[in-house]
């Protein structure tokens, strides 16, 4: 048995301590917000906050987290900071077919906790890892920095 703590609910898991988080937290628990993509670390689909950082679920097994606190895209737009870039990415009209955007947006949160007011730069370093298919990465970058305060806006057809 495991215990995780995802979203400020304590979940008794029976799973074998190699179990990567994704699983539980998608096939068990039954949250699918947080998404699959590659299964090495290497997309970002996968990414929630572990103690208020980002992490990569697919490859973090269970033993990692046991008794520490996750938070997942259904409860990030609860903090004050996921709710402005969750506003900012519809405002932004970001997402296209939307399957990396949970994963993108648990990343921009942890940026903007880290960094406040990041510059283009900021941005590209702490988004590198999410990869987007639909090539969303400008409207990604203007609703990072609306989130930020910073007004940039993009218009549609960019």
């Amino acid at each position: 048995m495991v215990t995780l703590n995802v979203n400020g609910k304590d979940h008794a898991l029976d799973v074998t301590d190699d179990t990567p988080i994704l699983w539980a937290i998608r096939d068990i628990i039954g949250m699918t917000g947080t998404k699959f993509g590659c299964g090495m670390s290497l997309c970002g689909a996968c990414t929630v906050h572990l103690e208020g950082k980002p992490i990569r679920s697919c490859v973090t097994p269970v033993s990692v987290a046991a008794d520490k606190a996750i938070t997942t895209i259904e409860a990030i737009g609860d903090t004050e900071i996921g709710k402005r870039v969750q506003d900012a990415w519809i405002a932004s009209e970001v997402v296209q077919c939307g399957y990396c955007q949970s994963g993108q947006i648990m990343s921009a949160v942890a940026l903007l906790k880290e960094n406040p007011k990041p510059s283009d730069q900021d941005i590209d370093a702490a988004m590198s890892g999410n990869i987007c298919r639909c090539g969303t990465y400008v409207r990604i970058r203007s609703a990072i920095k609306q989130a930020a305060g910073m007004g940039e806006h993009v218009s549609e057809g960019v």
